[in-house]
């Protein structure tokens, strides 16, 4: 396999840039700082993306370890009003 493989779809970057293939966004984390290079997340997306390039696996895999690597300070709003619980009693098919 090859590192000049695109991405099904390419990731946009906070900067502005776009990673199309394999290669780019290798180099794109071998340049971050170090700090932020040796965080788990990072490593872990540069894992499955030397497996990608090198064993032939689905670009989708390297694709999902990039964004959750580029999201990973992001925290979900927690809506307590997301669903209403259903207080009343349930009617059976007999009960009618």
């Amino acid at each position: 396999m090859t590192w000049s493989r695109d991405f099904d779809e390419p990731i946009s970057l906070p900067d502005g840039r776009t990673l199309a293939t394999l290669l780019e966004a290798g180099e794109y984390i071998t340049a971050l700082p170090k700090k932020e290079h040796s965080a788990p997340e990072w490593q872990a997306a540069m894992q499955t993306l030397i497996l990608v390039a090198e064993g032939g696996g689905p670009t989708m895999f390297a694709r999902i370890g990039i964004m959750r690597a580029l999201n990973r300070h992001y925290v979900p709003e927690f809506n307590p009003k997301g669903k209403e619980p259903h207080w009343g009693r349930r009617k059976l098919k007999r009960d009618q």
